[in-house]
């Protein structure tokens, strides 16, 4: 059966590693876009990050599904003239190679784009192409530093990491985008763009109510755990079976119906210090105390069964180990050379497609395929 997914027939080489590039042209391949994954001898190095997919790296296993692994070294004579036909033919070229080495290789964006009219060009760094910080090395982490967002994340003992590498996920998931709209000028104008974001401008992006609160108030927004800086009550408080329940409260109807359904005490809202979202913020403590008490004589399924009645939103602290069986995770089986794995679906859904994936490539494994077929 004819590939009618909506990339079919779209070539993309992806010089890439790790998490950001990855994530762009997974999405890719999931639509329909054949990927060629241009790994070194040793591979992609997040092959390595761990084994706990049946032997497999999660992260590799996550994100190289439906892709076609090549091993090129680019400085032999034939492995580069390999690569320069498939640029030849490509739609969209990926790279996040160290800084300054794609155009090192003869591979800037700007050449390749001379070269080739309708090629889109997707260039991923840590701190963009200029400036001071161009040269930097840049992983998740230190992005995660850098941009502030560890600054304001965590408990007030300190700053703290957000536990996925969220840094490269913005940024893969704005290059993906950024794709798609160059496809669509390209199908207007016949011609390719190029496209470049960093690690640090897809954070900076997320990072704009903290910055514009920073410079509209002169303060920045303080840690406070699982709670929310700028809205009371809206935080986890434990119920007597040890079970962390978080309440989100995010209007004044929503509190009082909270306070007559939940705690009891329809009056409550009357009463100073409690009275709007600003006097109950002023005094979170005696706030958080107060339906700490009520919580705590509860278990999670009484906590539930009354948040429900009283429509108020909450949501329990889950570890990994809840949301392996939590009702609501959808799952998705990959093939990879250890066998199937199941993996959290992609979050985006359509109407009448059933999810299809393409297997995880085993290191070289289409390369002497590709070499013939582009020779």
């Amino acid at each position: 059966m004819p590939d009618t997914r909506p990339l079919a027939g779209l070539l993309v080489v992806a010089m890439e590693q790790a998490v950001a590039a990855p994530t762009c042209s997974v999405k890719l391949a999931d639509a329909g876009a054949r990927v060629i994954k241009i790994e070194r001898a040793e591979g992609d190095f997040a092959r390595g990050y761990d084994a706990a997919a049946k032997g497999l790296s999660s992260y590799f296993v996550w994100l190289n599904r439906g892709k076609e692994s090549v091993v090129l070294d680019i400085k032999r004579g034939d492995d580069r003239a390999l690569l320069d036909r498939l640029l030849a033919r490509a739609d969209v070229f990926i790279q996040n190679l160290a800084p300054g080495a794609a155009a090192r290789a003869g591979l800037g964006s700007e050449a390749l784009r001379a070269r080739h009219e309708r090629l889109i060009t997707v260039d991923i760094s840590g701190y963009g192409e200029t400036g001071e910080y161009a040269g930097m090395k840049a992983y998740d982490l230190l992005v995660q530093a850098e941009s502030g967002l560890a600054a304001i994340t965590g408990h007030p003992a300190g700053p703290g990491r957000v536990g996925v590498s969220v840094c490269d996920i913005a940024c893969g998931m704005a290059a993906h985008a950024a794709v798609l709209e160059a496809l669509i000028a390209r199908g207007i104008t016949g011609k390719g763009r190029g496209v470049a974001v960093s690690l640090f401008d897809g954070m900076a992006d997320w990072m704009n109510v903290p910055l514009l609160y920073y410079e509209g108030t002169g303060k920045a927004p303080q840690r406070v755990g699982l709670a929310h800086p700028s809205i009371c009550p809206y935080g986890a408080f434990e119920t007597s079976d040890g079970a962390l329940v978080l309440i989100s409260i995010q209007n004044e109807r929503e509190w009082a119906a909270f306070c007559a359904g939940f705690l009891g005490e329809p009056d409550l809202p009357s009463r100073e210090g409690y009275r709007s979202n600003t006097e109950r913020v002023a005094n979170r403590p005696a706030v958080d105390a107060h339906l700490a008490a009520h919580f705590a004589r509860l278990t999670r399924a009484e906590a539930a069964a009354r948040l429900t009645a009283a429509n108020t939103a909450y949501g329990f602290v889950n570890g990994v180990e809840e949301l392996a069986r939590h009702p609501a995770l959808r799952r998705v089986s990959v093939d990879t050379p250890a066998g199937p794995v199941s993996i959290a679906a992609p979050a985006a859904r359509v109407a009448g497609e059933p999810p299809s994936f393409g297997a995880v490539p085993a290191l070289g494994q289409h390369t002497d395929s590709v070499r013939a077929e582009f020779s």
